[in-house]
This record gives C-alpha cells, structure tokens and sequence, in this order.
C-alpha cells in the first residue's frame, strides 16, 4: 500500500499539469504582480530632472557616494559629480514618498551628434569582443549607455544592504531569496527600471553598461539579464561591458517585476516631455558643455 505522503505527492503534480493547476499558478503570478508593484508605488516614485534643481540634486547623489563613499573620483568644491556625459544625459532618481528624500539615481546617456560618445565608447571600446554589438555600429540615435547609479548610504540603513557593492546597486542574494519579497531593495531595481524606460519610451533600440559581474549576476536575479559582450577589465574595480535591448529585457522579466516595469513606464512617459523640453532650452540657451558656473 502507497504511503499517504507518496500518493498526496502524485496527486498534487497531476493537479499542477492541469488547467485548475495552470490557473492557480497563473492567480498567484498575478497576486505577486499586484503586489511588487502596488508595494513600490506605496513607498517610492520615479522622478525625471526636469530642472536645474533636480539635475544638482542627482550630482550630489552621485558626488557622496562616488567621491565621498567610494572614493572613484576627486572631491568637488561645490559637492557635484559631474563630467562631459551629463550634458546629453537623462537623469532619473527615486524620491521616497514618506520622508519626500531622494533615494537614489542614475542616468541614461544618450548622444545624438556624431562627435558625442558614450562613457564606454571612450574609456572602455577595447574591451568589446562582440563586434556584433560594438556600440559604433548603430546610429548615434540608438544606441544609450546606463550609468552612474547610486543609492545614499542612508536608504542602506539595513544590516543586510550594509555590504559592498550596495552603493551601486548590487543585491545581496545571501540576504534576499524569491519568497522574501517583502525584504526587497526596490530602489536599485527601480533606478534601472527607470533608465530602461526612458530608452523604450525614447525609442532607443541598443543600451550598454560599465558593470561588475556580481551586479549582472544580481539583476537576473529579478529577471534583468544583460548580455555579457566582453571580458573582465579594471575600471573603478574590476567590470565587464554588457549589452541589453527590449526583447532581452522582456523576454526574461518575472511576472510581478514586469508589472513594475509597467508602472514605472507610465510614470516616466507622463515626465517626459518636460524633460526634453529642460534640455532643448538648455541647448538653445547655450552650445557651451555644462559648467559648474551654471548651478
């Protein structure tokens, strides 16, 4: 005679191959969907700089945990982190409802002229092996690079974000599994949810991105799974380009972090077209890079 756990067991993969177990499986994708992004909306909005004063506020961001943390680049007089990029960027940041602070950024270079390269275009080219996927192949209006996320070192208040690599956006999986949801750093996920909407929204076909290996491990954890176009090299530490576009984006996303991705979309649809009419003023105002001076 079977034993009672052997037969529960049978029972149970039988009811899972079934439609009632397909829909069952299919409710509770879609009761995590809600959940993740109804729990990201409750506490953290995206935020486009669509003025001088949020664009600051971005580089000061940047400046204490790029200069001041991690010591990757010189101090600044003024405590802005800012470099030749900025000027054809788009800058996202997260603002944390409750307490209204800025709980991170990044930004999404996007150069338009033939002479405006990319960050890897400039410090890192040689390091692509993919020839398939050298940024130079595309039309300048298609290609953006993902970079200098950064998260203050008052939203890692937690003992488990209080490890190396949390300043830039790596999970630690030691800390964190599937079924913890309730536990997950959503900030990270959300700075690069919201550089990905700002390419897909801007029609932008092709992102690359300067970063280490365990950061690229750490985001297909969630399903954002770049593609490794080179090998490990030293800059600020040891990083590797990578390479990612819609398909891969969509093709691998798990259900409840799609549907964050759809909400931060439409946020940052919403922002937009302020956002380029800022930087269209600028530009109109003065072909000068961006200085200091200016803010």
């Amino acid at each position: 005679m079977p034993n009672k756990q052997t037969f529960m067991g049978n029972l149970s993969r039988k009811v899972n191959s079934t439609r009632i177990g397909k829909m069952i499986k299919g409710y509770k994708q879609l009761r995590e969907a809600n959940y993740i992004s109804s729990h990201f909306g409750t506490y953290l909005t995206p935020l486009m700089a669509n003025d001088h004063e949020l664009r600051n506020a971005a580089f000061k961001i940047r400046h204490n945990v790029y200069c001041e943390e991690l010591k990757f680049e010189p101090l600044a007089p003024d405590g802005l982190e800012m470099d030749e990029f900025d000027q054809y960027s788009r800058h996202c940041l997260i603002r944390h409802l409750n307490s209204s602070s800025l709980a991170g950024t990044v930004r999404t270079v996007r150069p338009l002229q033939d002479h405006e390269l990319l960050p890897i275009e400039k410090y890192c080219l040689s390091s692509i092996t993919r020839h398939d996927l050298n940024p130079q192949n595309f039309d300048r209006k298609d290609v953006c690079e993902i970079s200098r996320l950064a998260v203050p070192a008052e939203f890692r208040r937690r003992q488990m974000d209080r490890f190396a690599g949390a300043a830039t956006g790596v999970i630690n999986r030691e800390a964190y599994s599937e079924t913890e949801l309730r536990c997950f750093p959503f900030i990270a996920i959300g700075l690069y949810f919201a550089a990905a909407a700002t390419a897909i929204e801007g029609d932008i076909r092709h992102a690359f991105v300067m970063m280490e290996p365990r950061l690229a491990r750490s985001m297909s954890f969630v399903g954002i799974r770049f593609e490794q176009i080179g090998p490990v090299v030293d800059y600020h530490g040891k990083r590797a380009p990578y390479y990612i576009n819609k398909e891969l984006l969509m093709d691998n996303l798990k259900p409840g972090f799609r549907s964050m991705l759809d909400t931060i979309r439409g946020n940052i649809r919403e922002q937009l077209p302020s956002v380029e009419t800022f930087y269209q003023n600028e530009i109109a105002l003065s072909a000068e890079p961006l200085q200091r001076k200016a803010h």
